[in-house]
């Protein structure tokens, strides 16, 4: 498994998400084309809108609101 840049604890488990070598750009064109992916995601596998998938907590760190990247 490749490493990651983040990692953060939910509850007892520890979720390691975000590729090495890339920003987050929350709120612009860029921030905005990866919740439109991320949002596939987890329309098509249930299980990557849990807290504890990796695909939910990026999301988080996007600032997704649907489709749409905020910057907070």
């Amino acid at each position: 498994m490749t490493e990651k840049k983040w990692s953060t604890k939910v509850g007892d488990v520890v979720v390691k998400h975000g590729a090495k070598g890339y920003r987050i750009s929350p709120g612009t064109p860029r921030g905005d084309a990866y919740c439109a992916r991320s949002y596939g995601i987890a329309q098509k596998f249930p299980s990557a809108r849990e807290e504890t998938s990796p695909n939910f907590q990026s999301r988080l760190k996007w600032g997704c609101k649907g489709k749409i990247s905020v910057k907070t």
